[in-house]
This record gives C-alpha cells, sequence and structure tokens, in this order.
C-alpha cells in the first residue's frame, strides 16, 4: 500500500465479459463492468464541474473496453469503444468504484428509471 491509499497489483481487460478485473495490494479484488465505468466516468462530461451538473449516462449496457493507459503512478486512462476517454480513473476513485458498487449501480439504475432513460442504446 502506498500513502495515498492502496494501489493496484493487477489491472486485466476481460474484453468478451465486457469487464476490468483489478487487484490492489491490500488483497481487495473487484469487477467493475464497462458500462459501470463508463456512467461513472470521472470526466467533466459525466461529472459536470459541480454535483448539480453530474449527468445520467443512458443507453451504454453494450459499450466495451477497447484499451487502457497508464497515467503515471497513480491512475489509468480507460478508452471506451463509444469514443469516450476523457476520464482519468485513479487507484483511489477506482477502489470507491470497487467499494461502492452496489449501491452507485443501484443509484444509476434509480436515475435512469426516475430520468425515463435507458440502459439500451
Amino acid at each position: 500500500m502506498n500513502a495515498s491509499g492502496p494501489a493496484p497489483t493487477e489491472i486485466r481487460i476481460k474484453r468478451a465479459e465486457k469487464i476490468l478485473e483489478i487487484t490492489f495490494d491490500d488483497g481487495a479484488k473487484f469487477r467493475l463492468p464497462a458500462e459501470y465505468l463508463r456512467v461513472e466516468s470521472p470526466s467533466a462530461e459525466v461529472q459536470g464541474h459541480s454535483a448539480e451538473q453530474r449527468v445520467t449516462i443512458a443507453g451504454r449496457r453494450h459499450v466495451g473496453i477497447m484499451t487502457v493507459e497508464s497515467v503515471g503512478n497513480y491512475a489509468i486512462q480507460i478508452h471506451f469503444d463509444d469514443m469516450h476517454d476523457t476520464g482519468i480513473f485513479s487507484w483511489s476513485y477506482l477502489y470507491q468504484l470497487g467499494e461502492e458498487q452496489e449501491q452507485r449501480s443501484a443509484d444509476y439504475l434509480a436515475a435512469l428509471e426516475s430520468e425515463g432513460k435507458s440502459r439500451d442504446p
């Protein structure tokens, strides 16, 4: 573990399953679906510049991961097959997404429903 929290020891793209598997040096291991990563992207397009500006991204049920690039020693940039690639996923954010996956996914589905949107394209 580094000073800023757990760091990954392994990152794998499971293209057929559309999953990013990430194992951290504290033993935590997460399987993060591409759709989940896409709709939780830390990019301004999704997050806005404040909580009020956050956008619910619809139609990404079938999105996949094309590539993952290292950003220094602290993050990765994910290139999705819908051409989104502007979010920088820090180790701490990926860990948070893993820990909060169940709640965040439920919140996402509720937001889609309340906004009359769908996971399907």
